[in-house]
């Protein structure tokens, strides 16, 4: 198979079929997940519904709760003739400003159908009366061809009963719950009692009906324009009894035999998926928190959903035109990127055979001259590295020339066993002894094949040098020693200490007036081993630290540069050699995060920091 059908396949099998299975899913959860997020929507809906109702409400409320505080109705019930209170007589033109006022509200309010007032001593001495089944109450505002209840039908109505328990809170009848109270007409009807402001005495009993235009507009405003246009409204009661359906279709009539499900009325929201009449369809249901009623709406189940199968058609067309464009792209442009690739393929086989000075011709103006580009610039690394490792190698090669150099210097030889034939000539056999056995002990290390040994034999190679030297400077300086028991197995490059300890005492030490010191510390920090050598000596200027640098980045990159002038270069490349010597041989050995950390001052001494990395020795010495 070549790299065109490759691609090609690549592409449908990790962009196409993915892109398919991802719309698919997307459709499947954007599919069930309709439901849930119009039940949110629909319960923001019926909440907005329910408080523009109770609104309405207590706009009413607010206008009998008027006439109430201004005494109006106490006025006419305890009128000796109460028909002359008829606040709607047009012919009435002795009205108090009180009366006047509550009636240009009631002309002014069109949603009020009809009020009348019941009178409770009426009603208590109801039997006293003649023809007191026939007694009617007297109209505040009356509506013509509308009987209201008689006395004793109210009285013996339960209504009554609960309206008398209210004391003079509003009760509130809808439609249909009671039509020989209300009328045949829909309208929702408030009924309270009338209360004397003096005593609080119960009075009489008001009724008022309003006008179903304003809870139509509630509906229309939410409907017109809306994403609630298609959705048809229930108001009903816990029974089920559509008090009110926003396309008058219902009214009157059971909500429960069009639902194929057992709806709970007078709980919390709940909504779900069922059928009402026979299609499938949302049902949404929110009670009204300060009256018995719930609303309920229904939306078409093939309505939410026609949204999604226009998003499943957009995208099967647009995964259409995917396959069409890859196709395209194989034909069009595929040979030019295979052709190529297939160059600088024959050019890495070319590298691959040893020809590291292959080419490739650097064409084009997009990402395929990026790869050529790239591919040279490696081939060009690759050469680099060759000739680095060349170069380090080289720089391995001098660094071990260097080391046998620093094993074993002529002069501290030739000096020691001067100090020898003088401690013989005097006669002192134990301290004859004990230099040549410190001698031996320093011969015998230095001319070690090995090149890691234990801590414990650098250690006593430094303390049978610095021995060595007290003998022949013994006012010049001490030492003292401070390395942690359970490092002496650790390893460590053979001669890391002993030329950085030989470099503090011939230089650091060089004409000072007073006793130096010299203190070798070690310990362990994150699995490395951190040796100290410190001196209270001359120390280094900042210059000197720079020639020290020089020294060793001339050596390591081979470079020349401006040379510092006179006996410094000299004074310089005989005190740096050893440095250079262990700075070397620990990062050949141990990588660049190891190595030496000079630090120093002129009269402040000098620190120097040998850093390696924690190897233990195990049981073989």
């Amino acid at each position: 198979m070549n790299l065109r059908i490759k691609l090609l396949t690549a592409f449908i099998l990790l962009i196409i079929i993915p892109i398919f299975v991802l719309g698919f899913i997307a459709f499947l959860v954007t599919f069930r997940s309709i439901e849930s997020k119009y039940s949110e929507q629909a319960e923001y809906a019926l909440k907005s519904i329910g408080f523009s109702i109770n609104s309405v409400f207590k706009e009413i409320d607010n206008v009998t709760r008027s006439g109430s505080d201004r005494e109006l109705f106490q006025n006419a019930l305890s009128s000796s003739d109460p028909k002359t209170q008829n606040l709607t007589n047009e012919g009435q033109i002795e009205l108090n400003a009180n009366q006047t006022s509550f009636r240009t509200l009631l002309y002014n309010h069109p949603a009020i159908d009809y009020a009348f007032l019941y009178n409770l001593n009426t009603l208590n001495n109801l039997y006293s009366y003649k023809n007191y089944e026939s007694i009617k109450p007297f109209p505040v505002f009356d509506k013509e061809g509308f009987t209201p209840l008689t006395y004793l039908q109210l009285k013996n109505h339960p209504v009554y009963k609960e309206v008398m328990k209210l004391n003079g809170r509003a009760l509130w009848i809808a439609p249909h719950e009671y039509p020989e109270l209300t009328g045949s007409e829909p309208g929702f009807t408030q009924i309270r009692v009338i209360k004397k402001l003096s005593n609080l005495q119960k009075m009489g009993i008001l009724a008022v009906q309003i006008k179903n235009w304003e809870i139509d507009d509630i509906f229309k405003n939410l409907q017109v324009g809306g994403n609630q246009r298609d959705t048809r409204f229930f108001l009903v009661n816990n029974k089920g009894l559509v008090l009110y359906d926003n396309k008058d279709a219902f009214d009157g009539t059971s909500i429960n035999k069009y639902v194929n499900e057992t709806l709970s009325y007078g709980g919390k929201y709940q909504s779900f998926k069922g059928k009402f009449g026979g299609q499938e369809s949302v049902i949404s249901i929110y009670h009204l928190k300060e009256h018995p009623w719930s609303i309920v709406s229904v939306t078409s189940w093939s309505y939410l959903s026609s949204e999604v199968m226009t998003f499943a058609k957009w995208f099967v067309g647009i995964l259409a035109i995917f396959v069409v464009t890859a196709v395209m792209f194989n034909v069009f442009f595929m040979n030019r990127i295979t052709g190529t690739i297939g160059v600088i393929v024959r050019f890495m086989r070319k590298a691959e055979a040893g020809d590291l000075g292959a080419r490739v011709d650097e064409k084009g103006d997009d990402e395929l001259l990026l790869l050529q580009k790239g591919f040279n610039n490696q081939m060009d690394k690759i050469s680099q590295l060759f000739d680095q490792v060349r170069n380090e190698q080289e720089k391995k090669t001098n660094a071990e020339l260097r080391v046998l150099q620093a094993q074993i210097k002529p002069h501290f030889l030739f000096n020691t066993l001067e100090s020898i034939n003088a401690l013989a000539i005097q006669n002192q056999g134990k301290k004859v002894s004990g230099m040549v056995l410190r001698l031996a002990s320093i011969l015998r290390i230095s001319f070690q094949g090995k090149e890691e040994i234990p801590l414990r034999q650098e250690l006593e190679h430094v303390i049978n040098y610095l021995e060595i030297q007290k003998f022949r400077f013994e006012e010049v300086f001490d030492y003292s020693l401070e390395i942690p028991e359970e490092l002496m197995n650790c390893l460590v490059l053979k001669l890391t200490i002993q030329p950085l300890v030989e470099n503090c005492i011939q230089h650091g030490f060089e004409g000072i007036e007073y006793k130096g010191h010299l203190k070798i510390t070690g310990w362990t920090h994150e699995n490395r081993i951190l040796l100290r050598i410190e001196d209270n000596g001359i120390g280094m200027s900042s210059r000197q630290l720079s020639n020290l640098k020089y020294f060793s980045e001339s050596e390591n990159d081979h470079e020349i540069k401006a040379e510092p002038e006179g006996d410094l270069v000299m004074n310089q490349e005989r005190r740096g050699l050893g440095l250079r010597s262990v700075m070397d041989r620990i990062r050949f050995q141990y990588g660049t995060r190891y190595g030496l950390f000079i630090c120093s001052a002129p009269g402040h001494g000098t620190i120097i920091q040998c850093v390696i990395p924690k190897n233990e020795w195990g049981d073989k010495f």
